[in-house]
């Protein structure tokens, strides 16, 4: 079983390296800039939302160990994981909807190939999508908290935003300075994919509080 975890997270890895290297190549194609990238990560990071939402509510089984709403640790039933889907749905919909009126006001467009846009976004969509069903077995086999998953999701994409606003700040104009940021924003992507897989195993430890 452990064997068998660990070659599909390692495949799901290979999955989403290689839709890192195909937005590079196209971006490095293409003359991307940061403005351009910022939107394709923005859709990257709407699909392991949408990802999300469904494994929660593919949910069977749950714990809520640690885990508090209104301060109060909720029972493990049907209604605290619709009650959960929907909160997540809110805040973290709010918080992209909020970014791309922030792209947008700030003249931040996607000025390339649509076409390009849309191999890269598809590309993300099938490796999340791997990984959707991947958790959704493992869910199956065990009790996962419910509030850790319904974290990850802001733990997994808070470096990659990082990595790409800080590049935006300090401003990429040459093909080199382009493909030192995507080879970090790649890095930190692929890091924290492994972090999250292995923190999925049955043994987890001390589950964090969260509202």
């Amino acid at each position: 079983m452990h064997a068998a975890v660990e070659s599909r997270a390692g495949t799901s890895g290979l999955w989403l390296l290689g839709a890192n290297l195909v937005t590079i190549v196209l971006a490095l194609y293409e003359g991307w800039d940061l403005t351009e990238l910022m939107l394709i990560y923005w859709a990257q990071s709407v699909i392991i939302g949408y990802f999300n939402l469904r494994r929660i509510l593919d949910l069977d089984q749950f714990s809520t160990e640690n885990f508090q709403m209104n301060g109060v640790r909720p029972p493990e039933t049907r209604q605290t994981k619709h009650k959960t889907a929907a909160f997540f749905a809110l805040h973290y919909g709010g918080f992209h909807a909020a970014y791309l009126v922030f792209l947008l006001s700030e003249g931040q467009g996607f000025h390339g190939s649509w076409l390009m846009l849309t191999v890269c976004t598809v590309a993300y969509y099938l490796n999340h999508r791997y990984s959707y069903f991947h958790y959704r077995d493992e869910d199956r086999s065990r009790k996962p908290n419910i509030g850790i998953i319904m974290f990850f999701p802001y733990a997994r994409i808070v470096p990659m935003h990082l990595t790409i606003v800080s590049g935006h700040a300090v401003g990429v104009a040459t093909s080199s300075g382009l493909l030192l940021f995507l080879v970090l924003k790649t890095a930190a992507d692929v890091a924290m994919h492994l972090i999250e897989h292995r923190r999925w195993r049955p043994k987890d430890g001390v589950e964090p509080r969260f509202f």
